[in-house]
C-alpha cells in the first residue's frame, strides 16, 4: 500500500467522519445534531456535507471533509484515485468521486431554486458536472411537511423573467407542485427543475459534486441577485430553468414511497437517478460489493466487516466513507443505514 496512507486510515475498511457543517445563509440542523447524539448545533449549520470533496461555490476549502489523519479527503482521492474509487470509475470520471452527499434540515422554507445541467455547466461554469440531485426523506416535523417540485403548467420565459425581476415569491412558489412528504419518501430532482424544501423536512441529499444553484427567489434569502446567479447575467442564468409543466404521471416517476418496504436492501431512488447516483436502505446483515461509498446510520448499532481491513463499529448517527480498495464488505448487527454511491462506470447519460 502506498505510503500516502496513515496507519489510521489504511487499517480501516471504512472511515468514520465527524460532522462537517459549513456556514449557510439559512438556519437549521437540529435533527442533524439529534441524529449524531445531541449537544449544541451551529445556528447556520443546516447542512452536513458527508465525505465531501466539493467546496462551496467560490470557496477554496469550505465544504471539504477531513480524514482522521488531518488530510482533506479531496487531496487523498486526488493522490490515489484508483485506491479510493477503483479503476473503472477513474476511467469514466477521472479522480472525481462523482458524488456529494449531505444531511439537510432547514428551520425555514428554502427559496425556490434550480441547478444547471451538465451541458450548461460545461458551457458557462467550466465544470464537467452540473447538479442533478435526489432527496431521501428521513424525518419530518410540523403539521404540514412538504416539498415543491417543478412547475404545474408550462410557463413562458418572459413570465419567469418577470417573476424573478420583481421577486414575486407568491407567484413563483404558487406555480410549483406541492408534495406532502414523510420518512421513506424519495424525490429525484433533474437539473433545471425549480424546487424548494419546506421547514422541518430532514433529508439525505445526493448530488453531483458541485455547488451550483440558480436562486429564483433570492430576496429575503441572499444578499443580492449576483450571488443568486453565480455571477452570470440574469438572462444566461435563467436558461437553466425547465419551464415545462410536470404532470402527475411525471411526478409519479420521480417520487418513490419506501417506508413500508422492509427487505434487507431497498433501492431508494427513481430509475432516472441511476446515471447520477445510487442509494439503498440497508438493514441487518447485508453484503456490500467493492465501491466508493458513503454510509449514514439512521438507527441501531453494529459493524462493517471487510476481508482485508479492521472491523469498524457503527451506531446511530455514524457517517463513514468507504474506499473501493476495502473490497467486498458486510454490514452486521441491528443497523439501518442509507448507502450512497456514485453511478456505475457504465451508466448511460
Amino acid at each position: 500500500m502506498s505510503s500516502v496512507h496513515s496507519d489510521q486510515v489504511s487499517a480501516a475498511s471504512a472511515i468514520v467522519l465527524p460532522a462537517n457543517q459549513p456556514r449557510q445563509f439559512y438556519r437549521g440542523g437540529a435533527s442533524i445534531t439529534a441524529l449524531r447524539g445531541g449537544g449544541e448545533h451551529p445556528e447556520f449549520g443546516p447542512e452536513d456535507w458527508v465525505a465531501s470533496t466539493t467546496t462551496r461555490f467560490g470557496q477554496a476549502e469550505s465544504g471539504l471533509s477531513r480524514l482522521p489523519d488531518g488530510r482533506w479527503l479531496r487531496d487523498a482521492v486526488t493522490a490515489e484515485p484508483d485506491w479510493w474509487l477503483g479503476a473503472e470509475h477513474v476511467a469514466a470520471f477521472g479522480d472525481s468521486t462523482a458524488l456529494l452527499v449531505k444531511l439537510l434540515e432547514a428551520e425555514q422554507r428554502l427559496p425556490v431554486h434550480c441547478h444547471p445541467s451538465d451541458v450548461f455547466a460545461q458551457q458557462h461554469l467550466g465544470s464537467r458536472f452540473g447538479k442533478t440531485e435526489a432527496w431521501v426523506v428521513v424525518g419530518t416535523s410540523g403539521s404540514n411537511p412538504v416539498a415543491y417540485l417543478g412547475f404545474r403548467d408550462d410557463v413562458a420565459p418572459e413570465t419567469v423573467a418577470h417573476w424573478v425581476a420583481t421577486q414575486d415569491s407568491s407567484a413563483i412558489l404558487g406555480s410549483l407542485n406541492e408534495i406532502p412528504v414523510r420518512p421513506g419518501d424519495t424525490v429525484h430532482v433533474p437539473a433545471g427543475t425549480p424546487h424548494a424544501i419546506g421547514p422541518g423536512v430532514f433529508i439525505i441529499e445526493l448530488q453531483q459534486p458541485t455547488d451550483f444553484s440558480i436562486t429564483l427567489e433570492w430576496q429575503g434569502f441572499l444578499a443580492d441577485a449576483e450571488s443568486a446567479f453565480l455571477g452570470m447575467d440574469t438572462g444566461t442564468a435563467l436558461e437553466t430553468v425547465n419551464r415545462s409543466g410536470i404532470d402527475d404521471a411525471v411526478l409519479a416517476s420521480l417520487i418513490k414511497h419506501t417506508a413500508d418496504q422492509a427487505a434487507p436492501r431497498v433501492p431508494l431512488l427513481a430509475d432516472d437517478a441511476a446515471p447520477f447516483f445510487r442509494a439503498d436502505r440497508l438493514h441487518g446483515t447485508v453484503e456490500l460489493e467493492p465501491s466508493f461509498g458513503v454510509v449514514i446510520v439512521l438507527d441501531g448499532s453494529g459493524k462493517v466487516r471487510s476481508q482485508g481491513g479492521a472491523d469498524l463499529p457503527l451506531h446511530r448517527g455514524s457517517t463513514a466513507v468507504i474506499p473501493h480498495s476495502a473490497g467486498a464488505m458486510q454490514l452486521e448487527g441491528d443497523l439501518t443505514v442509507v448507502h450512497c454511491r456514485p453511478p456505475s462506470a457504465g451508466s448511460p447519460r
